[in-house]
């Protein structure tokens, strides 16, 4: 246990580290300067603090009160030594954070019981501390392996959906780059910026309640189809609803909120500009981009500039105008996520 010995007087600094050596697996360390002395402490995270009380420039009491501001050496046990005998001194130290006091002349055996005192203090909270932070650390991993499941879960689910539409498996990752790099452009936090990269995929699992003569219609829908298509949204939703966890909320309302247009043009309720929740708008582009920009069987792929065109007229009326505009920003790493994925190549979930 490391011990910092704070006088303004080298020869009771002597005299109290003969005192401390009769204690076993210490160390001491002395200063004549009060600022020195606190600044070692600051820096070093000492076990124990012996202060002198009346000293020049910087006062026990004044001392301590630095200590205590400190988180690392604001549990650290202080004794103030003192010739005062006054109560307003004692009563002040006290506030100040001071552990124990001991008077001069000091008594060997006195300090001694005090100090092993204090240091069985000192171990106690080192012990609860290291418990605490390896409770700690036994909760970050069991969150990490919920968090991992979890994603599991939804990347499952996904594939699910990929069954479904076999032309889709790419495009689930193209468009969960093209999501998180909007969101990176509009300035979300990397937290929300993971959550809309867990969350996107699963935009379209509605589609496995949508009868498979409409999914795969090599040809354009007719109105009842397209109707009947338009539920996937709602299914989607009562699908991921529900769930206590909040990558599954904001996949359930990105399901629900992925094709409403910002003039409130779209479905299924019929939302307008902000009333459709965030995460919505910027999957809207990157999932119109994308489906634009991809074979379907009722429709060839369109030339990605064609596609940007297509975005540029829509900003306002179909689409979250700084949703488009964050994601033109960025047209070199759309480029390069498009480039990365193919539809004709194994998808690596």
């Amino acid at each position: 246990m490391n011990i910092v010995i704070i006088d303004d007087t080298s020869s009771n600094i002597k005299l109290m580290r003969a005192m401390v050596s009769r204690l076993d697996d210490c160390a001491t360390v002395g200063f004549t300067d009060p600022g020195e002395g606190l600044a070692w402490c600051l820096t070093r995270e000492p076990d124990l603090v012996i202060v002198d009380f009346m000293m020049p420039g910087l006062d026990g009491i004044e001392l301590t009160q630095h200590l205590r501001r400190v988180p690392v050496t604001a549990e650290i046990p202080v004794l103030m030594v003192t010739a005062a005998h006054e109560k307003d001194v004692r009563y002040r130290a006290l506030e100040s954070g001071v552990t124990d006091f001991l008077t001069k002349p000091l008594d060997t055996l006195e300090l001694v019981s005090r100090l092993r005192n204090m240091l069985a203090l000192r171990k106690s909270h080192l012990a609860l501390a290291e418990r605490a932070e390896s409770l700690a650390a036994e909760v970050r991993k069991a969150m990490a392996d919920v968090h991992e499941r979890e994603r599991e879960t939804i990347l499952r689910l996904a594939r699910a959906a990929e069954f479904r539409d076999p032309g889709t498996g790419a495009h689930i990752l193209r468009m969960t780059g093209y999501s998180q790099l909007i969101a990176l452009r509009l300035g979300l936090s990397d937290h929300d910026q993971e959550m809309m990269r867990q969350a996107a995929p699963m935009h379209d699992v509605g589609k496995l309640g949508t009868p498979d003569q409409i999914l795969l219609k090599p040809g354009p829908l007719t109105a009842q189809e397209f109707e009947s298509m338009k539920r996937h949204s709602a299914v989607g939703y009562e699908i991921l609803k529900d769930s206590a966890s909040p990558v599954l909320q904001m996949a359930a309302q990105i399901a629900l909120s992925h094709h409403e247009r910002f003039d409130g043009g779209g479905y299924p309720g019929g939302l307008a500009g902000e009333a459709i929740p965030l995460p919505g708008r910027m999957v809207a582009v990157a999932d119109v981009f994308d489906a634009l920009t991809s074979d379907r069987p009722y429709k060839r792929a369109w030339q990605i500039e064609r596609a940007a065109d297509f975005l540029r007229q829509g900003r306002s009326t179909h689409f979250d105008p700084d949703c488009v505009d964050a994601f033109l920003s960025e047209w070199a790493t759309v480029i390069a996520i498009r480039e990365r994925y193919h539809d004709d190549e194994a998808v690596s979930w």
